[in-house]
């Protein structure tokens, strides 16, 4: 992490993402990367629906423009074609996945809340991505249980990305295992849980985010003793850890 110093006369300049998770100790340093290598390559699209979302009262929940980017550039690394994600919310992540995939790549895309997902929905349309994703309401739990009975699921995805219900983690991770392919990455979103994994026991924090630093802290080490996948954690927007399926 970097840090920039000012004078005890002075001010550091505040970041301008809304619903912002960066690591960062410099706000000024995030809105440089911001200003200088995001928001001018963000396509049109995205900008829209990140300031729509940004007048939304649970904009914390959207993915960061920085980690929308470093998702576009990943799927078109490793020329993804068939993804997943668990958690939607107005669609920025999903959209980024969509403009990244070729025009007949697809996206199954869970969430509890269709509503929200219909705030962005009109600007994926517009953008002529719509038709990549399959979009189904209701908890990811039951219907990843009937998928893997069904072997034809077993490692057809390319990529799964996670940003959901934490206390979940772990049991999605049971099933995405046997989903995604190998060589396939699945990418878990915040974990790093807003730098709270390494506050100390009597550290003033919200109440939610107390709530889930345990289901984080098992995750992560749960990660790091898995043999079946290589992992990279990156403290990009508010962590992100790939699991690179190889075996």
């Amino acid at each position: 992490m970097a840090a920039v110093n000012s004078s005890s006369d002075s001010q550091p300049a505040k970041h301008q993402e809304v619903g912002h998770k960066s690591l960062l100790q410099s706000d000024a340093l995030y809105q440089y990367i911001l200003e200088t290598s995001v928001y001018p390559r963000e396509p049109e699209p995205m900008k829209e629906l990140r300031e729509v979302t940004a007048k939304h009262p649970w904009n914390l929940m959207t993915t960061s423009a920085d980690e929308g980017q470093f998702l576009n550039m990943l799927l078109k690394l490793i020329n993804a074609k068939n993804t997943m994600e668990i958690g939607v919310y107005t669609g920025y992540s999903l959209l980024s996945t969509a403009l990244a995939l070729p025009d007949d790549g697809k996206i199954l895309a869970l969430d509890i809340n269709r509503e929200n997902y219909e705030i962005g929905l009109p600007i994926i349309q517009k953008a002529g991505v719509a038709h990549k994703i399959d979009f189904r309401e209701g908890p990811a739990l039951p219907l990843l249980d009937e998928m893997i009975k069904d072997e034809k699921f077993h490692g057809s995805f390319d990529f799964i990305f996670v940003d959901a219900d934490k206390d979940n983690y772990l049991n999605y991770h049971k099933r995405l295992i046997d989903l995604v392919k190998i060589g396939g990455v699945i990418g878990y979103d915040n974990t790093l849980w807003n730098g709270s994994l390494v506050a100390p026991p009597d550290a003033p924090l919200r109440k939610y985010v107390r709530y889930y630093r345990d289901f984080v802290l098992e995750l992560n080490k749960a990660l790091a003793a898995d043999t079946r996948v290589e992992i990279c954690q990156l403290p990009v927007g508010d962590g992100i850890t790939l699991c690179r399926r190889v075996n």
